[in-house]
């Protein structure tokens, strides 16, 4: 006998589009057999009353109790249950879902604990009541497909007899192989109520081990204080708020299944017999956001630095593991032989930095066109090449050195911004005295950057330095949990470097270009930069610090525009060496250096409308 298709009650509780798909297989499978077993019965009430004398009153009573009794009972108890609890079911999910509504729309605000608890209780007992609703309907559904075939072939075998016992004088017309394939349907029959009834034991056990979880498996974010996270995800899937606009103020919030496809978010709605793309995720980035006073929001960004969708988890656990999957592929991690343990690895190269080492790792410097001093000493008006010697790690930065996340304005900067006699601009725009410089820069060149984190560092005579600036970095991130990162305009001049903010114009900080000692791209991960600044001190003394980004374009090219600058700088003392470099390197209209970037022609140096200011690491 073929196997039996049934629905996975473990399944139930998650409620997936790819259960209701199954289950309305089922549910159109019982429709039909609704309407079979109809057409079925009144076909048998005709064979019943076509009986009309006394030969026949026999053979009429022995059709009415084995062949139209049963599918009638069949109809009545059966496919009524099945109906029934298909409609406790629709309203078990229509009031979870009312209740899943209400919960999302819950604010931050800690004077209304009251309602999240009334609520969060709601929320528990309405999935308790799917739960135990979906669990009796998928049993009842899977029970059908059993008792379907039993339905059928009672009848059939009740009118067999029936016409054996009334013919019994042509007993001769039904031969032994007659007699064996009734027996073997006789045999079918039982061999299916056998297997029916284990059937039933075994989901009635598997239901009463699902019904007896935790209260937690029902409450959504249970463990908002200290979730168990898993940073080393490739791929997700899970309900989600979808934000949508509906008007130019208003939108709306709609809960749908949201997965992960290769480096593609995709998104089926319930009934839909396939997810369909919603967001690419390559070099994509994600960041966390407040929006309309809900609570875990997170929004992804396009690599050209467009605003994207914004969704809403239901816990924090889901919200961080989101942000993380999406960050990995992002990476397009899951292009490699082995993602999981290229994650894995990732995220364990970050948490080594609070383990303290005597030396880097043996390995091979490879030239690497972002350091600007080439490997080589000036000294005695001769260059010198640098002994190939990695320091350890506390010669470059001493331990215990604080690491600053984010970026503090300028002494300078503060006083002109809080002067007495300065007008304060409205509409957050610089005025163009402030810095004079811009517009008479050979070099002007822009980048979206993040910044990660800055630190006090000992040398500067290599680029060792800013690898494990970077190292300690991203470890601290990833050991203190810190997602949030300030997203910038990097302007890139001939004179200086300035982070500007991309909301209101304002410049964040300000590096002279020929404070600028280091540069460097990290090997790996070619989104990473950073540079280090040298800077005088009030003692008379000078101070290293490291500072450290991500950029939505490859690092080299921000190191590129930055050594450019430098040159510029060195060559604008010689007439000659100038005007050799600017017939090296393309002009434009008027007068300053394109460089090669990915940046879409639609930026014009100026920030998109929708960015968001915060982003995820």
């Amino acid at each position: 006998m073929p196997a039996v298709d049934k629905l996975l009650l473990e399944e139930a509780l998650q409620d997936s589009p790819q259960t209701r798909s199954l289950l309305s297989v089922f549910e159109e499978d019982a429709g039909t057999l609704t309407d079979y077993t109809n057409q079925l019965l009144q076909a048998m009430q005709r064979v019943y009353g076509a009986q009309l004398n006394g030969l026949h009153t026999e053979l009429a009573k022995q059709l009415a109790d084995t062949m139209v009794l049963p599918i009638i009972q069949f109809r009545e108890k059966d496919l009524t249950e099945v109906s029934t609890l298909k409609d406790l079911f629709g309203l078990a999910s229509n009031e979870h879902d009312l209740s899943m509504a209400k919960y999302s729309r819950l604010p931050k605000k800690k004077e209304n604990e009251k309602v999240k608890t009334e609520i969060v209780k709601e929320v528990a007992a309405a999935r308790r009541k799917q739960h135990l609703s979906s669990l009796q309907y998928y049993c009842a559904l899977n029970a059908l497909q059993y008792r379907k075939r039993v339905a059928m072939m009672e009848p059939m075998l009740g009118f067999a007899h029936g016409q054996i016992n009334f013919f019994k004088k042509g007993a001769e017309m039904f031969s032994q192989s007659m007699d064996s394939f009734l027996a073997s349907v006789a045999d079918m029959v039982q061999s299916i109520q056998v297997e029916l009834e284990a059937e039933a034991e075994k989901m009635q056990a598997s239901q009463q081990e699902l019904l007896s979880l935790e209260e937690a498996v029902y409450t959504p974010d249970f463990d908002v204080a200290a979730p168990q996270i898993n940073r080393n995800l490739i791929q997700k899937a899970g309900y989600l708020n979808l934000r949508n606009k509906t008007g130019l103020v208003t939108t709306t919030w709609e809960r749908l299944y949201f997965f992960t496809q290769g480096g593609n978010l995709m998104c089926q709605p319930r009934g839909a017999v396939a997810g369909g793309l919603i967001q690419d995720l390559d070099n994509c980035s994600v960041m966390a956001v407040d929006c309309e006073d809900r609570r875990y929001c997170f929004q992804i960004t396009t690599p050209n630095g467009k605003a994207g969708i914004i969704l809403q988890a239901e816990s924090r656990k889901e919200n961080e593991e989101w942000i993380c999957a999406i960050n990995n592929i992002s990476r397009q991690i899951y292009l490699t032989d082995n993602p999981e343990a290229v994650a894995i690895k990732l995220n364990q190269t970050a948490l080594q930095a609070v383990t303290p080492i005597t030396s880097f790792a043996k390995k091979q410097e490879s030239p690497c066109p972002s350091q600007n001093m080439k490997n080589s000493e000036v000294e005695n008006d001769k260059i010198v090449p640098k002994a190939a010697v990695i320091p350890e790690a506390e010669q470059l930065i001493a331990p215990g050195t604080p690491i600053q996340f984010d970026i503090v304005l300028p002494a300078t900067e503060f006083l002109d911004q809080n002067r007495g006699s300065r007008r304060i601009n409205p509409f957050g725009e610089t005025e163009d005295e402030t810095f004079p410089e811009t517009e008479d820069s050979l070099l002007q060149q822009m980048f979206i950057v993040r910044f990660l984190g800055s630190m006090a560092v000992k040398t500067d005579n290599t680029t060792e330095v800013i690898y494990e600036a970077m190292r300690q970095v991203l470890a601290a991130r990833a050991i203190h949990n810190i997602f949030r990162m300030t997203e910038s305009h990097l302007m890139v001049t001939s004179q200086a470097l300035r982070l500007i903010d991309p909301q209101t114009q304002v410049t964040r900080a300000n590096f002279e270009l020929t404070s600028v000692t280091q540069f460097a791209a990290h090997q790996e991960n070619k989104r990473l930069v950073g540079f280090v600044v040298r800077m005088p001190e009030s003692t008379g003394g000078e101070s290293l610090s490291t500072y450290v980004f991500e950029s939505n374009s490859e690092g080299e090219k921000i190191c590129y525009a930055i050594n450019l600058g430098k040159e510029i700088i060195e060559v604008q003392k010689d007439p000659e060496a100038l005007a050799q470099l600017m017939l090296s390197i393309p002009l434009t209209n008027d007068g300053k250096y394109v460089l090669l970037n990915d940046q879409p022609d639609d930026n014009d140096g100026s920030p998109s409308e929708n960015r968001g200011a915060e982003s995820e690491a």
